[in-house]
């Protein structure tokens, strides 16, 4: 190895190692530990230029004539979050009436945002109709419904492929015993349904899990769904979905966005150019658009030695970060009060009052008691699913934009959690 490259891969490596000082100490100037000094803790942390590389690296990837990327706001849907995905150039994609309108006070047009709910009433597809945003429907009796009540309002149609995608059966959602979707062989009986009723199909939608590393499926999803494309030629639009896997460690497996990219274009060019079709490509990812560029800081309350192991007691549980405990989920810790000490073996646990594990036998730098532990990739599916179990208070919600930290959610106080509770007075009740 020659003088240069060896200097070369000299300072290689002091980039990673200053990115990974960053990633440990700072987001874009900013002290982390120093943000729960002002805010408190714990305490939900994003980037919004993690978002934005994240937005562009995924739209980058593909070469087709027409792209359109939803972020799928479920995963992390703050009103601040979402204006962010709007300046990108992004529509939304809503799962909720509640979601939809989230959407619209954060700026986007009604014709940017694809309603996808399952299992609704009747009365929550009027309301979205109302709002005059995009409508997936995901089942035959609600088509028919709206076939026959809104005859003149285009639909997304909602497929099940059948196919098991997803590194955990309970994100998989494609496959023959899933909930979602009109089941593939059903296409005939859905044909039908769509010539009575005259019903205008402007898009068809299918999404098979969340993690999926195999490429391959969503190639095979493809081949399926642009089997039904071909039967109706009103659509102008097909909408993959995601799932599309993030790493939770360093070296961890991710979906390769730019060779998938470049093998999902030329799949979907060619179908369009054999058909003479000029159709719409759509996606909506969400955990890949947040879930990196999201940090979960808490304190440490003790270090408890047992005859077992030695715990970790920080000041939050799985009613702020439920993932470990849900879906068995791996979030790297980090102590960035003491990065450089000694490595130990540490599990880390909360304060619920229930078997509540953010992860065990982990390898951590010394801990002390008042330390900050910081758990990575806790953008998407972490404020999202908190709750207030065991009666106990959400965190504040913190955006480092453009060089700032600005509050985007207070915390929660005690006024919050009875807001809504009707106390009764029993003693002056009488039987």
């Amino acid at each position: 190895m020659s003088i240069v490259s060896s200097l070369s891969r000299i300072k290689q490596i002091a980039l990673i190692l200053a990115f990974k000082f960053y990633v440990m100490q700072e987001l874009q100037g900013i002290g982390l530990a120093d943000l729960i000094e002002k805010y408190g803790a714990p305490l939900y942390v994003y980037d919004s230029f993690k978002m934005e590389e994240n937005y562009r690296n995924f739209t980058s990837a593909f070469d087709v004539e027409s792209l359109k990327v939803h972020y799928a706001c479920k995963a992390l849907s703050n009103i601040s979050i979402l204006k962010c995905f709007k300046s990108y150039g992004a529509g939304l994609d809503c799962v909720s009436v509640q979601e939809v309108k989230l959407g619209l006070k954060a700026g986007f047009q009604p014709h940017d945002i694809l309603f996808t709910p399952n299992n609704i009433s009747e009365s929550e597809y009027d309301e979205a109709v109302t709002l005059g945003v995009k409508i997936n429907i995901d089942n035959l009796e609600m088509l028919e419904y709206f076939g026959s009540t809104y005859p003149h309002i285009p639909v997304c149609i909602r497929i099940n492929p059948h196919l098991m995608g997803g590194g955990n059966r309970k994100i998989s959602v494609g496959h023959i015993g899933s909930k979602f979707g009109i089941s593939i062989h059903q296409v005939p009986l859905l044909e039908r349904i769509v010539k009575s009723f005259n019903i205008d199909v402007e898009g068809i939608h299918v999404h098979t899990g969340s993690d999926i590393l195999d490429s391959d499926i969503f190639i095979h999803a493809a081949e399926v769904i642009l089997d039904v494309v071909d039967k109706f030629d009103s659509v102008k639009f097909v909408d993959f979905g995601s799932g599309f896997k993030v790493a939770y460690k360093e070296g961890g497996l991710e979906t390769n966005m730019p060779e998938f990219g470049e093998k999902f274009s030329v799949m979907f060019n060619e179908f369009c150019h054999s058909r003479k079709r000029k159709l719409d490509l759509k996606f909506e990812p969400g955990k890949y658009m947040v879930s990196n560029a999201g940090y979960f800081l808490c304190k440490v309350n003790l270090v408890k030695q047992t005859p077992a192991t030695t715990f970790i007691g920080v000041d939050s549980g799985m009613n702020h970060l439920i993932r470990p405990m849900f879906y068995d989920a791996y979030h790297e810790i980090v102590n960035i009060t003491n990065p450089d000490g000694q490595h130990k073996i540490y599990s880390v646990v909360g304060y619920i009052c229930e078997t509540d594990t953010f992860g065990v036998d982990r390898k951590i730098s010394l801990v002390r008691k008042d330390d900050i532990l910081m758990f990575k990739n806790a953008g998407a599916y972490c404020y999202s699913m908190s709750s207030n179990y065991n009666s106990r208070f959400r965190p504040a919600e913190v955006l480092i934009h453009k060089g700032k930290d600005l509050l985007i959610r207070e915390r929660e106080t005690f006024e919050d959690l009875i807001r809504g509770q009707v106390e009764l007075d029993l003693e002056q009740m009488e039987y």
